[in-house]
């Protein structure tokens, strides 16, 4: 397991304050590193490596994809513990994938690793979970939403 990237309190400040709440205004980036007393040249350095370290998965707007065209499911997989990073990075290194994260299967379930894929198309679904599979050796069960719910977690990550 790889160890987590180090991140001080501006780092964890910035990612609290992003978790929603993101100003519309000709210069966004500008205003949230005034609120955080950095100017914005900082502000986007932190959180560039936030990202190349993943620390941070993805930084943008949510959209409901489906109305713009494209297709998501949650997906899960079986991974052996002695497999896992390898499955994981070849999950990982998909640009449609989200959330991926391992889930401690209960008794009715094998599945311990759960992603998201996002793509433009359905076919994009597909194809992702081809590579997926081919990469990996092993099945991909995808579950295609059949309701609309919103959640909206935020994780605080001030200490």
């Amino acid at each position: 397991m790889r160890e987590p990237a180090p991140i001080d309190a501006v780092d964890r400040a910035l990612i609290d304050r992003l978790q929603g709440g993101f100003p519309i205004c000709e210069r966004p980036y500008a205003e949230v590193a005034g609120w955080l007393g950095i100017d914005e040249a900082e502000l986007l350095e932190r959180l560039g490596r936030l990202l190349a370290t993943r620390v941070l998965t993805r930084f943008g707007p949510m959209f409901q994809v489906e109305r713009m065209g494209g297709a998501f499911v949650l997906a899960a997989m079986a991974v052996a513990d002695a497999d896992w990073q390898r499955v994981r990075a070849v999950v990982d290194a998909l640009p449609e994938v989200a959330h991926n994260y391992r889930r401690e299967s209960d008794r009715n379930s094998a599945f311990n690793m759960w992603f998201v894929l996002a793509t433009e198309s359905e076919a994009g679904i597909a194809a992702a979970i081809r590579r997926i599979e081919e990469g990996s050796g092993l099945p991909v069960f995808a579950f295609p939403k059949l309701r609309e719910y919103f959640v909206e977690m935020k994780l605080a990550v001030r200490t």
